[in-house]
């Protein structure tokens, strides 16, 4: 596959990312929150080559102690509350966890062009992505609660196929973590230590059977270390309560599967024990 058909691929494929500034239903959230801590929340603001950048930070309120770091990368819609809820979820566990705003000037997309507009040239650059994560990852220094030896980056449609893209990139991660998105990134895999958890939709139709042939081809020649679950009956979208919404409202073939959403929860929670050990 060229690299032109990969963009465009992946641009049509970004139509289907729907936007989530609803939070999660209280029976999703008892579910998926086993042990909570009082959390504080707090904008975060940096310049990046001429761009401010307002990102999210959440980490547990009772402790200086240093703890390990999530970054999350949205979908493509930019910094919305669904992306700010799952940081809180993850600071409720125990991690400092910070929200990207990859766009800047916490710009979020209200519609389609605007999203596509906005995604767009990541796709078509994928340093691009690289350089808002480096951006964001700097800003740590002002947290002495922020273990800067201890990162992992994971994203949910968009934001997962950008996760893959700086794992590729970035060899002091612990690892990273795509929730169903685009596996070809437009980064070829290069041999590193970071560990990859890919939870994927088996019911996908944005995710073909050849792709995640190619994408396993790829990690296996790398040598990289990677775990692919395929959740059975799974639509794109699957962790997104709001998925229901956006396939009446545009015809998409998208679905909140609430099985698979705690289940890919749980993978992340096991992955995370594992590689901040």
């Amino acid at each position: 596959m060229t690299t032109t058909k990969i963009f465009s691929v992946l641009i049509f494929t970004s139509f289907i990312f729907i936007s989530c500034d609803k939070k999660l239903p209280q029976h999703v959230e008892n579910e998926i929150n086993q042990e909570k801590a009082e959390v504080f929340t707090k904008e975060v603001t940096y310049d990046h080559e001429g761009t401010s950048y307002k990102s999210f930070a959440a980490f547990p309120a009772d402790s200086m102690e240093s703890k390990p770091v999530i970054f999350i990368i949205p979908e493509w819609w930019g910094l919305n509350e669904y992306a700010k809820d799952r940081a809180n979820q993850l600071a409720e566990m125990g991690y400092f966890t910070l929200a990207l705003d990859f766009y800047g000037n916490g710009k979020v997309a209200d519609n389609l062009e605007e999203a596509k507009k906005l995604s767009s040239p990541f796709y078509e650059n994928p340093a691009l992505a690289k350089k808002a994560f480096d951006a964001a990852k700097e800003k740590l220094s002002d947290f002495p609660n922020a273990d800067k030896s201890k990162i992992v980056v994971i994203g949910y449609c968009f934001g997962g196929a950008h996760a893959l893209n700086i794992a590729r990139q970035d060899a002091e991660l612990k690892g990273a973590v795509s929730f169903h998105g685009s596996l070809m990134t437009g980064v070829k895999p290069t041999h590193n230590s970071v560990p990859v958890l890919v939870l994927n939709g088996e019911a996908d139709e944005f995710v073909p059977q050849e792709e995640i042939e190619a994408f396993k081809t790829e990690m296996d020649s790398a040598q990289i270390k990677y775990k692919f679950v395929n959740y059975p009956g799974a639509m794109h979208a699957f962790t997104n309560p709001a998925a229901d919404e956006a396939a009446e409202k545009y015809g998409l073939k998208v679905a909140y599967n609430k099985e698979a959403d705690l289940k890919s929860w749980e993978e992340l929670k096991v992955f995370l024990t594992e590689v901040f050990e």
